[in-house]
């Protein structure tokens, strides 16, 4: 008995398509192998969903990554948002926006380091080319969808922006039934930034479990800059049956590396808490 998991990436995926001939295919079976190798379980069947190269031609390259004046209005304004939730407050209250987005990216550098703002700029460009952009949006959904129906995946695992192409994938698709979703690093709750940009769009302030989707669980580093507000997964939506805190390391706490090693990842997939109901392989 085989568990089959579908794993759904962040941003900055794009090396594996690059890395391997320009082939789609070829990067998802290159970040496949990946993810395999840090999850390290005999029990799992794990099949990535690639979707970078559709997103990419909207990021810069070079030391353009660092500059939020390259981001567009809308990434921008999604940057400005973004710092004003860790900061708990609106101090970016003078001068044009691009000023803003200068100040947000400033602070991001002083308090989490020149290599958080670079990750933060790209998370921003990535996202916002996303949900702006109607037609990328549905063939990243779609594609996503089809890898779920393609490996007849019982468990879904969705890393940070990933989680939100999944949740939309899975609402887009709710024919696709799956026993358990683990939404990792996830900026769903992000209000602004992405809750109150979601498809469908939030009933209420609140979002809901998709209803091909038996069991929901999020886990989020204590310190992961996206996945804020903390609690707020397990707050915005409805149907989420454990919001789970976890420490991945001081200085990776997003990387989908460490989340596949924690013990609470692998407890869940092991059939904890009666999460995971095995499929056939």
């Amino acid at each position: 008995m085989m568990t089959r998991v579908l794993g759904v990436h962040g941003i900055w995926k794009y090396r594996y398509f690059a890395g391997n001939g320009w082939s789609p295919d070829a990067a998802a079976e290159a970040i496949s192998v990946d993810w395999s190798t840090w999850l390290a379980s005999s029990a799992v069947d794990l099949r990535v969903a690639y979707y970078a190269h559709l997103l990419h031609p909207a990021t810069p390259h070079g030391g353009a990554e660092d500059d939020p004046e390259t981001l567009t209005p809308t990434a921008q304004a999604m940057l400005i948002d973004w710092v004003e939730q860790l900061i708990d407050e609106p101090v970016l209250a003078h001068g044009a926006r691009t000023a803003w987005a200068r100040q947000a990216a400033d602070w991001v550098s002083q308090h989490f380091g020149v290599a958080t703002r670079r990750f933060v700029l790209a998370f921003c460009r990535e996202v916002d080319t996303y949900l702006s952009d109607p037609a990328r949006r549905a063939t990243v959904r779609d594609t996503v969808a089809a890898a779920v129906e393609g490996h007849r995946a019982s468990v879904v695992i969705a890393h940070s922006m990933g989680s939100v192409v999944a949740y939309e994938a899975l609402w887009a698709h709710p024919e696709h039934l799956v026993d358990l979703l683990i939404t990792v690093g996830s900026p769903l709750a992000l209000p602004k930034v992405v809750f109150d940009r979601l498809i469908p769009a939030p009933v209420g302030g609140q979002g809901s479990r998709p209803p091909g989707v038996a069991r929901w669980v999020n886990v989020a580093d204590i310190g992961d800059v996206v996945a804020i507000p903390r609690g707020g997964v397990c707050r915005r939506f409805t149907g989420v049956d454990a919001d789970l805190d976890v420490m991945i390391g001081e200085n990776s706490f997003h990387s989908i590396r460490r989340y596949l090693n924690c013990p609470e990842l692998r407890e869940l997939l092991n059939g904890g808490s009666d999460y995971v109901t095995p499929s056939a392989g």
